[in-house]
């Protein structure tokens, strides 16, 4: 094989050479935003883009329209490389997952013309549905993780991290029926599933109390009735459970249920609840594949400060997470300027188009791509993963 620092300097200059029509399907997608299992454009604007880079392209993967595989190369190391690109109701993508697409096309762009002497195939996946739908969940269980050796993406966030906390999580909706009426003429006639769903939050509220540390649970009401005379007979919300890990949640979430249970008990209405996505895990990083993409960020002047000093950890959830525990894998966090503005914010969406927002597509592909020439070098760690 050539010198390492050969091919990263090979590397180097493909995706500098390509750095801006990375940056412009960055901001393509981000002002083209399309939400869970609706990234028609999206998907197509990534896998064009690979394609056009020399990769075979496979749509519509585990029976999702919206996700793909692209694969270079025929050596016995298998390395994904995950691109999402699904934005968020009313948001956009003030998660960044136009970066995070951009990012994983360069890097796979950056490996392509590398990959048979680094003795590896080169895998880009094309995601759908990390906000609430489990895309990766749905892959896992169709295989497409199968022959993979080692996984990673990137994450944009306010601060370079190496990774945060990530929580299992389930989403779900819940109904409450009940019979509507005059609010003001004959309100007994009536069952009020507004107070169905009133009783179930406050002892929810209540129950916080007695959570575990680490322990969450948010939603909101998507449909909470059609007037204030009528007694509303059918109330929808949608929430999250969230866990330190798969045994907490197991523990949470039937807490949580008893306590819309309670709801439809004292009111009488019927309680009706929807899994809208696979139960996303707790993630396990691969600490091998994690100390090399920090060598290499770092060699970028990207700095894990934070890390270091044990500052309190972000949290989030994430479908890579499921695959950290069937694969190698690495989640880190790429710091932008979001002057002062978080993920999820209006704020953040904006700042995902800003020069720091281009410059993290930049290093995210590049330390990726360097990560992987690292871990294809004969050697302990390539060894590892073949034999995992």
């Amino acid at each position: 094989m050539a010198e390492r620092s050969d091919l990263k300097e090979k590397a180097r200059e493909v995706i500098g050479s390509r750095l801006g029509d990375l940056v412009a399907l960055s901001h393509t997608i981000h002002g083209n935003p399309e939400t869970a299992f609706e990234e028609d454009r999206a998907c197509a604007w990534t896998a064009e883009a690979l394609e056009k880079g020399g990769f075979v392209v496979t749509g519509g993967v585990a029976g999702m329209p919206t996700a793909f595989c692209a694969e270079v190369g025929s050596g016995p190391l298998v390395v994904a490389v995950c691109a999402e690109y699904d934005a968020l109701p009313g948001v956009g993508h003030a998660c960044g997952h136009n970066i995070i697409a951009a990012s994983a096309v360069g890097a796979g762009l950056g490996l392509a013309p590398l990959a048979d002497q680094l003795g590896a195939t080169i895998r880009v996946l094309g995601t759908p549905a990390e906000e609430g739908g489990g895309g990766k969940v749905t892959m896992l269980e169709h295989g497409v993780f199968d022959d993979v050796h080692a996984a990673m993406m990137i994450h944009p966030w306010p601060n370079d991290w190496l990774h945060g906390i990530c929580l299992a999580v389930s989403h779900f909706d819940v109904t409450f029926t009940g019979k509507s009426a005059h609010a003001s003429a004959s309100p007994w006639e009536g069952v009020n599933a507004g107070d169905a769903m009133t009783i179930a939050q406050v002892a929810i509220g209540m129950l916080r109390q007695q959570f575990h540390a680490g322990d969450q649970v948010h939603g909101i009401v998507t449909d909470g009735g059609q007037a204030a005379n009528i007694i509303p007979d059918s109330v929808t919300g949608r929430f999250m459970c969230r866990s330190t890990s798969m045994a907490g949640l197991e523990v949470l979430q039937p807490r949580v249920m008893a306590c819309f249970e309670a709801g439809a008990l004292a009111t009488g209405s019927s309680l009706a609840t929807e899994v809208l996505a696979p139960i996303y895990s707790h993630m396990e990083s691969d600490t091998a594949l994690l100390e090399v993409y920090r060598a290499n960020a770092e060699a970028l002047g990207r700095s894990f400060d934070l890390d270091d000093q044990e500052a309190p950890r972000p949290t989030f959830s994430t479908d890579m997470a499921n695959v950290s525990l069937a694969v190698p894998t690495i989640h880190p966090l790429v710091g932008i300027d979001a002057a002062g503005a978080v993920n999820h914010q209006p704020e953040f969406a904006a700042a995902c188009i800003t020069p720091s927002a281009d410059t993290a597509v930049r290093d995210g592909a590049l330390s990726m791509a360097w990560t992987v020439i690292d871990a294809a070098e004969p050697g302990s760690l390539r060894d590892r993963l073949l034999n995992a």
